[in-house]
């Protein structure tokens, strides 16, 4: 058997330990670990197992992931998180799909401080689900904005997508950082927009709440100020280049716990602890896997094949680019969006580069792909998300839900392709 017949073997073999449903860390690691023993010796896989492992846990600027993670935790725990959606909804909520916006906005604010999809879809589902409810929305524009709102927590900085692409591409945080701010804000205000089509031509989707008084928004926005002073701050400063990605991250961190250090009870920290450590195992799990799964793709010589035959095809870099986003968006309707990133980048990513394509424009059309998939059937974990807080709501009207915001994702996505500097002006005008 050739190496490349080996490793074709091994990718179908992983293909069907997910859908088995097996663990994306465990799955990935059995086949690259598997994979290296055949084409290069037991010997060599049980070396590149401790020295990557080692390699990777020593690294430094995986501390933005803990850290970050604990600080969204914190927020979630001790109902800062309510604060930013009472702010938003002080400002939007008196109008037909007010609501709906507001939640919006907050699962932005959120995501800027979680750096995680899910988190933001369940904590903010929490907050905005039962006023909703409350006001008469319609359950599919409800469900479908928290779930779409949430998505936002992969791309608005700080992003986890963000850091695996960067580590598994040796790309600056930094740079993936501030690329992902306006497109961000790009997908935010389109999704808000479409609430306001939906509501414009289906009044009853979205009643308007009660108006909110001067002094009501004045306490909203006061109430709100530290949360969003620490998401000023760490936002700010990574773009002003006062301090790196790293460093943002302990300052965002150190900043939550001092203010809310009154509410803090001991309880409260230990379950944000332990739910950081919980997700901050399961991202380097997942990387670990990556390392032992890419050099068994190397050594059966997949990525180079690939890349011939893609040259073959006599295809233009930006047709290209389409094609690769194209295999994401498919493969995002079955495949969890880390598991995709650990399998794909290996192989696209050295094509990537050898067709000129800028590698950090590309991250953030990649990781904003990432997001399409998580409200993509049949896997969609975002609506499941979703489901787990309103589990009276039929999953069908969910996903029919989801639907606008998924069109304004793919908008988006055709913007930046026509408008690389909405994501590379920041990072080339703050980092050089």
């Amino acid at each position: 058997m050739t190496d490349t017949a080996t490793g074709l073997l091994g990718m179908g073999a992983l293909l069907i330990l997910l859908m088995l449903r097996v663990p994306v860390a465990f799955a990935i690691f059995l086949v690259g670990f598997i994979g290296i023993s055949v084409l290069n010796g037991m010997s060599s896989a049980f070396n590149l197992m401790a020295s990557e492992s080692f390699t990777l846990a020593s690294s430094p600027e995986l501390v933005v992931i803990p850290l970050f993670i604990l600080m969204g935790n914190i927020t979630a725990a001790t109902g800062m998180s309510r604060q930013l959606y009472d702010a938003a909804y002080a400002i939007i909520g008196s109008v037909k799909g007010g609501l709906a916006s507001a939640t919006i906005l907050g699962c932005g604010g959120f995501a800027a401080l979680s750096g995680s999809s899910v988190a933001s879809a369940l904590t903010m589902g929490r907050v905005a689900l039962s006023q909703m409810d409350r006001f008469n929305y319609n359950q599919r524009l409800s469900t479908g904005a928290v779930a779409a709102g949430g998505t936002l927590g992969i791309l608005i900085p700080s992003s986890t997508g963000f850091v695996i692409y960067a580590i598994l591409t040796e790309q600056s945080i930094g740079r993936l950082f501030l690329a992902g701010i306006l497109p961000g804000i790009l997908l935010l205000t389109l999704f808000v927009l479409a609430i306001t089509a939906i509501c414009v031509i289906k009044p009853e989707f979205g009643p308007a709440g009660p108006r909110t008084t001067l002094s009501e928004k004045t306490r909203a926005f006061v109430a709100a100020a530290p949360i969003l002073g620490v998401i000023a701050l760490t936002i700010g400063g990574i773009y002003g280049g006062y301090f790196s990605p790293v460093e943002a991250s302990a300052v965002g961190a150190v900043m939550v716990i001092t203010l809310i250090r009154r509410t803090l009870t001991f309880k409260i920290l230990f379950e944000a602890l332990r739910g950081s450590v919980v997700t901050t195992a399961t991202v380097m799990l997942i990387l670990i896997a990556a390392h032992m799964i890419n050099p068994f793709l190397a050594l059966s010589h997949i990525p180079s094949a690939v890349g011939e035959f893609i040259d073959a095809l006599g295809l233009s870099p930006m047709a290209i680019l389409g094609l690769i986003l194209l295999i994401y968006l498919i493969l995002g309707t079955f495949l969890e969006g880390f598991a995709m990133l650990v399998l794909t980048l290996p192989i696209f990513f050295p094509i990537i580069v050898a067709q000129g394509i800028d590698p950090i424009w590309c991250g953030v059309l990649v990781v904003l792909t990432l997001e399409m998939g998580l409200i993509s059937p049949p896997v969609g974990l975002n609506v499941f998300i979703v489901k787990s807080v309103a589990p009276k709501v039929p999953l069908s009207d969910i996903f029919v839900g989801v639907i606008p915001f998924w069109l304004m994702m793919l908008v988006t996505i055709l913007i930046l392709l026509a408008f690389p500097q909405i994501a590379l002006m920041l990072p080339n005008a703050m980092i050089n």
